[in-house]
């Protein structure tokens, strides 16, 4: 059985191999060919796990230690898995391959700092979430997550945002369709969207206390940027009206931001 896999048929062929090689083990009462067959498994499925530390390429580490990290991470997959669960391997596999690879980024590989809560929180969602893809048979939302670890979605999603914190870069490193370094094509002046980042820092606890009408037609004026009549015909309503209910969530919204503004 070939590991490396270019088909559909293939990664099936190699699916059903596995579940044999598993089905023997579960039968074996040796411990020697229970232990062969394992090694077996994780021969057979080695290209999964390259194949996840590939897509990590860039961000810090060398692809050789990624690599092991991964191989580590399938070999606990192979030990994890049970037949019982009547999931695919690979739907197993690829998520406790993947957390063991950012489990790594989260504990050697930071070269900027994130909240330690945040860092937790990345490890326990790496720990959980095979176990809970291989209960839902999908991935999990956000919100379920959060129900299993305890946690506010918000950390979750902050958690996950949180993951290219990694590495940085040379400002020596040339850039090859420039001809110039990094440092050379990096702006000397203050860049104004930097102040614009702020506001949506300041806005965003803002915006979560309006209801989610008011929300749509925010998202309808300023982000796919709607006349107030197209706005009226999208949600029912008069262009007079679209008016005045803008006017009364931007004079909420400046309400509310005065203070916070004051207090920066």
């Amino acid at each position: 059985m070939p590991t490396q896999c270019y088909s559909a048929k293939d990664r099936a062929a190699r699916e059903a191999a596995t579940r044999e090689l598993f089905e023997r083990r579960e039968r074996s009462t040796g411990e020697t060919e229970r232990q062969e067959l394992l090694e077996a498994i994780v021969e057979l499925n080695i290209e999964i796990a390259r194949g996840i530390a590939q897509r990590f390429r860039h961000k810090g580490p060398d692809t050789e230690d990624l690599e092991q990290v991964a191989y580590l991470g399938l070999v606990k997959a192979v030990h994890g898995y049970r037949l019982a669960a009547d999931t695919p391997f690979i739907g197993y596999a690829i998520p406790t391959i993947r957390g063991e690879v950012k489990r790594y980024f989260r504990d050697c590989a930071w070269t900027v700092r994130i909240p330690r809560r945040l860092q937790e929180l990345q490890g326990l969602i790496a720990a959980k979430l095979p176990e809970l893809e291989q209960e839902l048979g999908r991935e999990p939302s956000t919100a379920e997550i959060a129900e299993r670890l305890g946690a506010e979605p918000a950390e979750i999603d902050q958690a996950v945002a949180a993951h290219g914190c990694f590495s940085v870069l040379s400002l020596d490193r040339p850039e090859a369709e420039a001809g110039l370094t990094l440092g050379e094509m990096v702006a000397d002046e203050d860049d104004p969207t930097l102040h614009q980042l702020e506001t949506i820092d300041m806005l965003q606890p803002v915006l979560s206390d309006l209801s989610a009408d008011d929300r749509r037609i925010l998202e309808l004026r300023f982000v796919d940027g709607l006349s107030q009549t197209d706005i009226g015909t999208e949600i029912g309503v008069s262009q007079m009206q679209v008016s005045r209910l803008l006017r009364k969530i931007l004079d909420h919204l400046k309400d509310r931001l005065a203070p916070l503004a004051s207090a920066a």
